[in-house]
């Protein structure tokens, strides 16, 4: 590769990042911000967004990518090293929340885009993961729960969904909605609340 194929390979990755920076903060700006707005607000001409991005939603596409990366990045930082279940969950609901809260309006802009069943999708390998930490919490009798892992992990999933709209629409203070979900989540899986209130206060 010469020189010059690397030095435009180089530029086309930084406008590509550029407008995805842009893009995240345009959207949450404004949920209805046009490929215009953004190339406006990118600094560059609307063609070159589009010759990265053939659509606005392979672009609003394309963040969702970015968020749940973010986000399974921080789950498996937060649970590293950490055996008890339970505190396991609190630690990595604290963790995602705070990745969650700067994605909230954007994934509530998807799910009018990617379509649900494209979120959930996505978010198979983050459940996944879930899914065998309640297993074990389960096992072990750190968790009580009439539901099965799998399905306790859809409404662990569709609880902080939730929580996210209940802040977009002002029900919810977004500075006490991390602890408030991470308490709401272990309750769910049977921790007992006040154990659950204890857990979160002593990890976060």
């Amino acid at each position: 590769m010469t020189a010059m194929t690397t030095g435009s390979t180089s530029r086309a990755d930084a406008n590509r990042r550029r407008i995805l920076d842009v893009a995240l903060t345009e959207l949450l700006r404004d949920p209805d911000a046009s490929m215009d707005q953004i190339a406006r607000a990118a600094g560059v001409v609307r063609r070159t967004v589009y010759g990265h991005f053939p659509s606005r939603e392979a672009l609003i596409s394309t963040l969702v990518d970015e968020a749940v990366q973010a986000l399974a990045d921080a789950d498996a930082h937060a649970r590293a090293g950490v055996s008890d279940p339970a505190e396991s969950v609190a630690r990595s609901v604290l963790a995602l929340w705070p990745v969650a809260d700067r994605y909230r309006l954007l994934i509530a802009l998807a799910q009018r885009t990617v379509t649900v069943q494209g979120i959930r999708d996505r978010l198979a390998p983050l459940r996944e993961n879930k899914v065998r930490l309640l297993q074990r919490g389960l096992d072990e009798g750190v968790f009580a729960s009439p539901l099965p892992a799998p399905a306790l992990a859809y409404v662990h999933e569709q609880m902080l969904f939730a929580v996210m709209e209940a802040v977009n629409d002002g029900l919810l203070a977004a500075q006490e909605a991390g602890r408030s979900a991470t308490v709401a989540v272990l309750t769910a899986a049977g921790v007992p609340a006040s154990r659950a209130t204890e857990l979160v206060a002593g990890v976060s």
